[in-house]
């Protein structure tokens, strides 16, 4: 076992896009399991979105991540010390470990991980809280009929991409909205989207018009800003809207130039009776049995598909999640911290 463990600490709360000098690697002891405790050794560490509001002061859903803390984050460890009769050496757990090499819990919280039922890093991500997210919002709020069009912004993501296939199985049409051909091709090519279509191309709104020929009735809202701008003219009366994410605002400093919208989305909502509803995955905490028996069975007969983006290093952490929040990865992204 290492003398020390590593762990990554926010340095400095971020203004605007986070910087590498917003974190620092540091070494401290190896904590000591406790009664009651194991000690877990990280195997993976999830990236998610939702850190960057971690990082900032702002009043929000959750605690800030205080400065000289390890970032916030979910992981897989390997138990490796236990004094918990529930828990023997070798077993896998998830845990809100944090960007960290070593983490002591009671196992509260978390849940454990069977490698012979999928690959460990999948609970992060297609089994995991990603991917409840969008079973839970898109079912829930969405709630997609077949032959409805169902659009999903940021949908190469793990949540996305989810988004898009499950539409296609309750028999909805899926149209994803990604950054790049290549993204689109995946999504049409591997996932088997009905449509993509490239937000960074500069008829963008024209195209996702062409691919909406009869307009929009469920919108999964993971970016905001200009796609969200794109996505509103074709919403459809009764269209329904679970706001998941908006990524495309978490490092703005200041409000967006422009003329107020608000008047005009509004009045949408009004005459065209939307339903736009915020979540946040936990709201539906009391249906993840639900949730993992239907993906471990779709997964299993092989109608979800799922991509990974694999950083080695936990001292890769603060680059990839930079390149994150700018797009730059293409599928869920994982670091594997130890082999």
């Amino acid at each position: 076992m290492a003398a020390m463990n590593r762990r990554i600490v926010l340095a400095a709360r971020p203004h605007g896009e986070p910087t590498p000098q917003d974190f620092r690697l540091e070494e401290v002891p190896i904590p000591t399991p406790g009664p009651g405790e194991v000690l877990l050794r990280t195997k993976w560490l999830s990236l998610d979105p939702y850190m960057r509001g971690r990082m900032s002061a702002a009043k929000s859903y959750a605690a800030p991540v205080e400065i000289g803390d390890p970032i916030t984050a979910e992981t897989v460890g390997e138990v490796v010390a236990s004094n918990n009769p529930d828990y023997r050496v070798g077993d896998l757990l998830t845990a809100f470990a944090g960007w960290q090499e070593y983490f002591v819990t009671d196992g509260k919280g978390g849940r454990r991980v069977d490698p012979s039922e999928a690959p460990p890093s999948t609970a992060l991500g297609i089994l995991g809280m990603p991917g409840m997210t969008a079973y839970t919002g898109l079912l829930n709020i969405g709630q997609p009929k077949p032959g409805e069009t169902v659009a999903v912004a940021a949908a190469t993501g793990p949540v996305g991409s989810m988004v898009g296939q499950i539409a296609r199985l309750k028999g909805a049409r899926a149209v994803g909205i990604a950054g790049g051909p290549d993204k689109c091709r995946y999504l049409t090519e591997e996932l088997g989207f009905d449509a993509a279509v490239d937000h960074r191309a500069p008829d963008f709104p024209e195209a996702l018009a062409q691919a909406c020929p009869k307009g929009i009735d469920v919108y999964f809202e993971n970016v905001g800003g200009a796609v969200f701008d794109a996505v509103l003219p074709l919403l459809n009366d009764f269209a329904r809207l679970p706001v998941c994410g908006l990524v495309s605002s978490y490092n703005a400093t200041e409000v967006p130039p422009g003329p107020d919208q608000r008047p005009a989305l509004l009045r949408m909502v009004l005459t065209k009776r939307l339903h736009i509803q915020g979540f946040i995955v936990w709201d539906f905490r009391a249906q993840a049995g639900d949730f993992h028996r239907d993906v471990s069975d779709w997964l299993k007969e092989g109608r979800l598909r799922y991509r990974e983006d694999v950083v080695e290093g936990l001292e890769k952490a603060p680059e990839a999640f930079i390149g994150m929040l700018k797009g730059r990865n293409f599928g869920k992204l994982v670091v594997r911290v130890s082999p």
